[in-house]
C-alpha cells in the first residue's frame, strides 16, 4: 500500500478497490511476503506471532471479507437503483392512501409524488415502522424514557434532513439542533450522518444520534464487512489500548497518516469530520447550559460510531465532556475492537462513572459480527441487555449464540423467525394498536425465514424493546453495587 500509517505500528489494511480477482485468490494461496508487495494489502506487526495471514482459517476470513467488499463495489449502482425504486414505490403507496388510493388518484390524475428531500418522504426503514412519537405512558424519570428517546433518535437518523427537522419539532416536541453529513478521509466522500436535538424539559438533555447501515448503501456495507484494523496507543503512556475496526474509525473521522490528533491542523467547513465536529458542537452547547447533559445513540453501524466516539474522547482526555455524558445507548451494535480495547473502554467507563447500555434483540445477526474467535479477535465489552422475542430481558456477559453460525441454534432460529411473523398479527391485540405492523414490515419478516436474524435487526423490534421490555437499569446498578 502506498503510505504506511505512522500513527500505528501494528495494523492490517486491505483495500478491495485495488484488488483484482487474482489478488483475492492469492490471499488463500500466496505467502505473506508476496501479499505485502501487492497494492491492496498492507500488514505490519512488531510481533511475529500476530501476523494474521500465517493461520489458514484467518486467511479464509480475510478472503471472504475482501471478496464481499468487491461484490459490493460492483453492486453499488444496482443496489442504489433498487433501493430508490423500492422507496419511491413505498412512498407512492403511503402518500396516496395505499394501492387502491394510488389507482384512483392515477385515474383522476391526482397522484401525489414526493421528492426524496421532502419532509414527508420516508426511507425504507422508516416505512417499516412509521411511528414518530414516544409512548405517552413513558414519562421523563421513568427508567424506560431515555432508552425510548435514544432508539427513536436512532431511527430518525435514517431519514432526510427536512423529515428529521419536522419530526423533532412536531412529533417529539423538542428543539432541533442540526442534521449533519461528514467526510470520510479514506473514501474521499461523505459517508457518515448524524442528528442532534435537545429535550428542553428539565433537566435538559442533548441527543446525538449516528445513522446506521443503509439497507441499499454499499458504502455502509463495505464499512461493516471490512475487517481491517489498527492498533492504537495511549497518547500519554504510549501503551497499546487495543486493535480497533478501521472501517468504523474511518467513518468517525480517522485522519490519514496522523490517526487521531487531538486537534485538526486545518479544519474546513467543506469536509467536516464526525468526531471533531460533534465534539465542538457539544462543548459550545454545554458551556452555555451548566445543567444540561447529553446522550449518544445509534443503531447498527451508528451504534458502533456512538461507543467509539466515547473511546476517542477518552483517548483525548476530554474529562469535562465525559462528565456531562448521561449515557451511551446502542442498539444492534457490532463488535468494534479486541479484548484489550474492551479492557481500556471498561476502565474508562468505570473511572468516569459512565453508563453504557448495549441492547441486543433476540437473534439479531449484527451484534454477533464480526466473528469472535482467535482468528479475528473482535470482542464485545460490557454487559449485553438481551431481550427475547417476548421482550423479556436479561443482563448477560454475552448474547446467546455469540457467533450466530452455531449448528445447535439453526432450528431454534427458524422457529423463532416463524413466531415473529405470527406475533406481528397478535401484538396489536396483545399490547395495543400502536404495535400494529404495517404490511411492509410483515413482508420483511419473511426474510427471517431465509436468513434468521436479518429481519430481527430492524428498528421495529428495538423500539418495541424500549417500550415493552423489562427495565434492566436497576439490575445493572445492583450488579455494580454488589461487585464494588
Amino acid at each position: 500500500m502506498a503510505n504506511a500509517e505512522e500513527f500505528s505500528k501494528n495494523y492490517l489494511v486491505v483495500d478491495a478497490k485495488k484488488a483484482s480477482l487474482f489478488d483475492i485468490a492469492c490471499i488463500l494461496i500466496c505467502s505473506t511476503k508476496f501479499l505485502n508487495n501487492k497494492s491492496f494489502y498492507n500488514e505490519l506487526s512488531q510481533d511475529a506471532e500476530r501476523i494474521i495471514v500465517e493461520i489458514f482459517w484467518q486467511r479464509w476470513l480475510i478472503f471472504a471479507s475482501v471478496l464481499a467488499q468487491k461484490l459490493l463495489i460492483w453492486a453499488k449502482e444496482p443496489m442504489a437503483w433498487i433501493g430508490s425504486l423500492i422507496e419511491t414505490w413505498l412512498n407512492l403507496l403511503s402518500s396516496n392512501g395505499g394501492f387502491f388510493g394510488l389507482v384512483i388518484n392515477s385515474i383522476q390524475g391526482k397522484v401525489v409524488q414526493l421528492e426524496e428531500s421532502s419532509e414527508k418522504f420516508m426511507s425504507f426503514l422508516g416505512e417499516l415502522d412509521t411511528r414518530l412519537q414516544l409512548d405517552e405512558s413513558i414519562k421523563k424519570g421513568d427508567g424506560r424514557y431515555n432508552r425510548s428517546l435514544a432508539m427513536m433518535a436512532a431511527k430518525l437518523s435514517y431519514e432526510n434532513e427536512a423529515f428529521v427537522k419536522v419530526a423533532i419539532k412536531d412529533h417529539l416536541k423538542m428543539e432541533y439542533i442540526g442534521f449533519y453529513k461528514f467526510w470520510n478521509d479514506y473514501q474521499n466522500q461523505f459517508t457518515t450522518y448524524a442528528t442532534m436535538f435537545q429535550d428542553t424539559s428539565d433537566p435538559n438533555l442533548i441527543v446525538v444520534a449516528f445513522r446506521g447501515t443503509g439497507p441499499f448503501n454499499t458504502n455502509d456495507w463495505i464499512t461493516d464487512v471490512d475487517i481491517s484494523w489498527y492498533e492504537l496507543k495511549d497518547t500519554n503512556t504510549s501503551k497499546p489500548i487495543g486493535r480497533i475496526h478501521s472501517g468504523f474509525m474511518k467513518a468517525l473521522g480517522l485522519q490519514k497518516i496522523k490517526g487521531w490528533p487531538k486537534e485538526l491542523e486545518n479544519p474546513t467547513d467543506e469536509h467536516p469530520f464526525a468526531y471533531y465536529t460533534i465534539r465542538e458542537k457539544l462543548k459550545n452547547i454545554l458551556e452555555k447550559n451548566e445543567n444540561a447533559k447529553f446522550i449518544l445513540t445509534g443503531h447498527s453501524l451508528g451504534a458502533a460510531l456512538a461507543i467509539l466516539f466515547v473511546g476517542v474522547l477518552g483517548l483525548h482526555e476530554e474529562t469535562w465532556l465525559l462528565k456531562r455524558l448521561e449515557g451511551v445507548y446502542t442498539f444492534g451494535q457490532p463488535r468494534v475492537g479486541d479484548e484489550w480495547f474492551g479492557k481500556y473502554m471498561m476502565k474508562m467507563i468505570e473511572d468516569h462513572g459512565l453508563r453504557y447500555f448495549r441492547y441486543v434483540y433476540c437473534n439479531d445477526i449484527v451484534p454477533r459480527l464480526p466473528y469472535d474467535d482467535r482468528a479475528l479477535f473482535f470482542k464485545h465489552f460490557g454487559q449485553s441487555l438481551y431481550f427475547d422475542s417476548f421482550y423479556n430481558g436479561k443482563v448477560l456477559e454475552e448474547e446467546p449464540n455469540k457467533n450466530y453460525f452455531s449448528l445447535v441454534w439453526v432450528i431454534p432460529k427458524y422457529i423463532n423467525a416463524l413466531w415473529e411473523i405470527i406475533r406481528g398479527f397478535i401484538l396489536p391485540y396483545w399490547k395495543g394498536k400502536e404495535y400494529r405492523e404495517v404490511p411492509t414490515e410483515k413482508l420483511f419478516r419473511l426474510v427471517g425465514l431465509v436468513i434468521p436474524g436479518l429481519a430481527a435487526h430492524g428498528c421495529k423490534d428495538y423500539i418495541d424493546v424500549t417500550r415493552l421490555g423489562t427495565d434492566l437499569v436497576p439490575t445493572i446498578v445492583n450488579m455494580k453495587i454488589k461487585n464494588n
